[in-house]
């Protein structure tokens, strides 16, 4: 009897035994899965505070962006309205040059037309080439026409050239005068423009233009693949004017052309 109760104490004990290693087991389970709660909410607020950081920078960026953007608007509309002013400006002064030569035009004409006044013999009196009092000189009507060729106004520039070689056909710049006629030419008809090169040579063969005509056929004959009318061209530069500026260059186009 005694022995059977010492049995049934220990198996008791066994079974607390047991009891307690399940409970710690168990204990022990609890606590790894809450690390791993734990670990993984961790890594989520990671996450989150990486997504969030990523969304600032490129709420930032794009904040950057409109504010260029904006700025980019600004100074195109500001720059937009410096250009129309220019325009404007430019437009005024073309305007204005192109009165001028017109009135000019008009005034040579009246007075071309005019009988010759009694103060013509006056001493101190300038004349121009019909014997009547001169109004504006030639150097006013060639300066104003070469204004307009260097802004670019051909047509104008040609009128204004023309006009001086119809009213001072013998005067110093004459020969200037008619190269730039057909300097107008260059850009929009070759072969005007070779017409007016080749009277500059027939009617100033002494001037500096001479050489710098004859060189600009060269040119255009080359530019047209007409190497032998190229070549006679350069051939006469250096060969009429060989001291002339256009002399060195026509030698360097004979030797790239070949003699």
């Amino acid at each position: 009897m005694r022995s059977s109760f010492s049995l049934s104490i220990g198996v008791v004990a066994l079974a607390g035994c047991a009891l307690k290693g399940d409970v710690r087991r168990v204990e022990l389970q609890v606590t790894a899965l809450k690390e791993q709660v734990g670990g993984a909410e961790a890594a989520r607020k990671a996450q989150t505070d990486s997504l969030l950081a990523l969304v600032a920078a490129l709420q930032q960026a794009l904040a950057a962006q409109q504010a260029y953007f904006v700025q980019w608007r600004g100074d195109m509309r500001t720059d937009h309205v410096s250009v129309q002013q220019q325009l404007v400006t430019i437009g005024e002064l073309l305007g204005q040059s192109q009165q001028r030569l017109t009135e000019l035009r008009g005034r040579l004409e009246a007075q071309a037309r005019q009988p010759v006044p009694a103060v013509e013999n006056a001493p101190g009196v300038p004349v121009g080439p019909s014997g009547n009092p001169s109004g504006p000189g030639p150097d006013e009507m060639y300066d104003l026409s070469l204004q307009q060729y260097r802004r670019g106004s051909l047509s104008t520039a040609r009128l204004g050239f023309r006009e001086f070689l119809r009213v001072y056909p013998t005067h110093e710049r004459a020969a200037d005068a008619l190269f730039y006629v057909g300097e107008t030419f260059a850009t929009e008809n070759a072969d005007s423009a070779a017409a007016v090169y080749q009277q500059v040579v027939k009617s100033y063969p002494n001037s500096s233009r001479a050489p710098a005509a004859l060189y600009k056929l060269g040119l255009l004959a080359e530019s047209r693949g007409n190497k032998p009318a190229a070549r006679t061209y350069y051939q006469r530069v250096v060969a009429g004017y060989p001291r002339s500026d256009e002399a060195n260059l026509a030698r360097d186009k004979l030797q790239r052309l070949g003699r």
